[in-house]
């Protein structure tokens, strides 16, 4: 029997309607049975006829019940899974996800901050209050300037008029004169890496990276199911000569190698533009922290060189803040339409407000302040960092590279050096580094890459101390 509770705040017609709900799935009321005619039921309650009959109405539009007319309401005559089938119900069979994810997941987990201790990340840029002021400022405007239509679907390019101040940036900074037609915004290299295997390359096709080089790149093209043919990296950048004939795809990072550090040389880097010109193959410039050169200035890109075969990639999570998930894929136009089209089948568009945010961020002059403020910091802690591990005797044991640009520095070892055990000696000691062969695909090479962008200049040099009461 429906019962009605004058003190419930709910709807007399949603209290009765659970009611009814939860006797039929308990089996109160039978399959098939005749309910009682809403005239009636309406005089036993108290209550209208009308709110039977919304609750009459839910039940049939839920499928509760059915009726056949003059023959009444009935309960439909279905089977009680609750109560039959429920306790021996499994859920559905995962399926077991491939091996790289869970290392992908290992692998940026390493970024994570471990308790108290001296971190040397590679991956972290400076960040403090009088950036976050200035982002906050720009992020408030966007908010304020925001109309109606602002909050409808977005471009698949993305924002516009980002778009429009990345262009001008291009032009200025890096030499690459572009139309706004010939970028994409994605959300991470990796985002972008991604899409780039999903609408440029087809399944099974050969695609070559540095070794050691940026594990994300080989995981991502891995997972896509593409033939991944690792080529190695010396003093002069990626071995070109060892690049596969049948190779689709080039990934590289010239300006700073991903992990020991090195520029590509100039007979590299024509050889390399020329072997993809001749294979038909694409080029990704990953230029990740091209823009903090601490010789002379930034290295000529290869895409201003060679367009029609570039993809050049930047991101603002390394210029700016991590949290800011926003980065472009720069190429021919042909090429970027193509990229917008699945990107809009598969992500549609990413968030507005970041967009709108940094672009009024760039347009306003708070991100080239902050970009000469951040070249001025990294530039001293790179100083800092050189000649502490000159003076603590490190430079004896390991070989130091990647020091004309980027946030890191490499201090390769022997084959002899146990990065396992000595890491883990360090960490012990309050320092935390991070190991080369965790960049590796094949190589063997071993080593420590030593981030420096986010240490305080104190802790820099007590950290490479610790590092060398650890290891000599």
């Amino acid at each position: 029997m429906l019962k009605v509770n004058r003190d419930d705040k709910r709807p007399l017609w949603q209290q009765l309607l659970d009611q009814a709900i939860d006797h039929i799935n308990n089996g109160v009321w039978k399959p098939g049975q005749l309910l009682t005619p809403t005239r009636e039921l309406a005089q036993q309650l108290g209550v209208s006829r009308s709110t039977i009959q919304i609750v009459y109405d839910e039940l049939l539009t839920r499928g509760y019940t059915v009726t056949s007319g003059r023959g009444g309401t009935r309960v439909n005559d279905w089977i009680q899974i609750n109560d039959k089938y429920a306790p021996s119900l499994d859920p559905p069979q995962l399926p077991e996800l491939p091996l790289l994810v869970e290392q992908s997941q290992h692998w940026f987990r390493s970024k994570d901050n471990q308790g108290s201790v001296i971190d040397f990340s590679p991956y972290q840029p400076f960040v403090d209050t009088q950036l976050l002021k200035a982002w906050r400022k720009s992020y408030l405007n966007a908010s304020s300037q925001f109309n109606v239509s602002s909050w409808f679907y977005g471009d698949a390019y993305g924002f516009e008029p980002l778009r429009r101040q990345i262009q001008r940036y291009l032009s200025l900074e890096r030499g690459i004169h572009v139309q706004t037609n010939q970028i994409l915004l994605t959300s991470g290299a990796q985002h972008s890496i991604d899409l780039i295997a999903q609408t440029l390359l087809t399944k099974g096709d050969t695609i070559t990276v540095e070794d050691p080089g940026y594990p994300v790149a080989w995981m991502t093209m891995k997972y896509r199911q593409m033939k991944v043919a690792p080529v190695p990296v010396d003093e002069h950048g990626l071995v070109v000569e060892k690049v596969p004939s049948e190779a689709k795809l080039i990934l590289v990072t010239p300006a700073h190698q991903c992990a020991v550090g090195v520029m590509l040389s100039e007979p590299r880097r024509q050889q390399l533009l020329h072997r993809a010109a001749q294979q038909r193959a694409w080029i990704v410039e990953d230029d990740y922290d091209s823009e903090f050169r601490y010789r002379g200035d930034p290295m000529l890109t290869l895409f201003s060189q060679l367009p029609q075969n570039c993809l050049y990639l930047m991101s603002f999570s390394k210029l700016t803040m991590p949290g800011i998930r926003i980065s472009a894929i720069i190429g021919p136009a042909e090429a970027i339409a193509q990229l917008a089209r699945v990107q809009a089948f598969t992500y549609r568009h990413l968030p507005i407000m970041e967009q709108v945010s940094l672009a009024h961020f760039i347009e306003h002059g708070y991100f080239m302040r902050h970009m000469r403020r951040a070249r001025n910091i990294y530039r001293r802690r790179h100083e800092i960092m050189q000649k502490a591990i000159m003076a603590s005797g490190l430079g004896n044991k390991f070989t130091l590279r990647g020091i004309e640009t980027g946030l890191h520095v490499l201090l390769e070892a022997d084959e002899s050096f146990d990065e396992d055990t000595m890491t883990l000696r360090a960490l012990q000691g309050g320092v935390r580094v991070h190991q080369l062969h965790s960049y590796c695909l094949e190589s063997r090479r071993k080593g420590w890459v030593l981030g420096f962008a986010k240490v305080d200049e104190r802790l820099i040099v007590e950290g490479i101390y610790r590092l060398a009461e650890t290891v000599l």
